[in-house]
């Protein structure tokens, strides 16, 4: 990849990063806790949502492997006694990432039906062509990134939704797998079993938002 575009699809990850979980907290703030709030993680400040593995390391190892480029940025804290009803609406708390990312996918595919309407370059500086690639790129990120969240893997946002869907006593024995959440993400990256999952549906979606 090169730099100036390795620089744009850092930028737009940062940016779809933060809004990712700045709509985990705002859906949380409109389900009852005020925990993100308080904490200052209703904010679309990239640096309170930082993660140093999933924002920094993981694109890395990602970008040294040819993998997709995705990650994750810090957890947005919930308190579930805050909930009304704490299984239910901590799902949806969960999927407000993830649909996040779907909505900028989309505006990232209207913003590319713009660019042929947009002079090629003024005062000598060109436009046209490198918001295309930021575009094109912003859109492809948000899509890995939606589907991404959505594995079933600790500490993704798929993990909560399937907790959600099972039994107390198995959403429990289910969360014991959270500490080794990492370890298998980076198994299925090094494995090359990580494109194998996301590849279909991201490509799907890609083509639906591109026609």
């Amino acid at each position: 990849m090169e730099p100036g575009l390795l620089v744009l699809t850092f930028i737009g990850l940062l940016l779809a990063l933060t809004v990712h979980e700045a709509s985990h907290a705002w859906a949380a703030f409109r389900l009852g806790d005020p925990t993100a709030k308080m904490q200052g993680r209703l904010s679309l400040n990239p640096l309170v949502h930082i993660d140093p593995i999933g924002t920094v390391l993981l694109p890395l190892v990602a970008f040294s492997l040819g993998a997709p480029i995705i990650g994750w940025a810090k957890p947005v804290p919930v308190d579930t006694r805050y909930l009304r009803h704490a299984r239910r609406d901590f799902m949806w708390i969960a999927l407000a990432g993830p649909a996040s990312n779907l909505v900028l996918a989309v505006l990232a595919s209207l913003m590319l039906r713009a660019v042929p309407l947009l002079p090629g370059s003024t005062s000598g500086v060109q436009l046209a062509e490198p918001l295309a690639i930021f575009a094109f790129t912003f859109l492809r990120l948000n899509i890995l990134l939606a589907v991404f969240n959505m594995i079933p893997v600790p500490p993704l946002d798929g993990s909560n939704v399937v907790a959600a869907w099972l039994p107390p006593q198995l959403a429990e024995r289910w969360d014991q797998v959270r500490p080794y959440g990492i370890f298998i993400l980076y198994g299925l990256m090094f494995t090359g079993m990580l494109r194998v999952i996301i590849g279909p549906p991201s490509q799907f979606l890609a083509r639906l938002l591109l026609l």
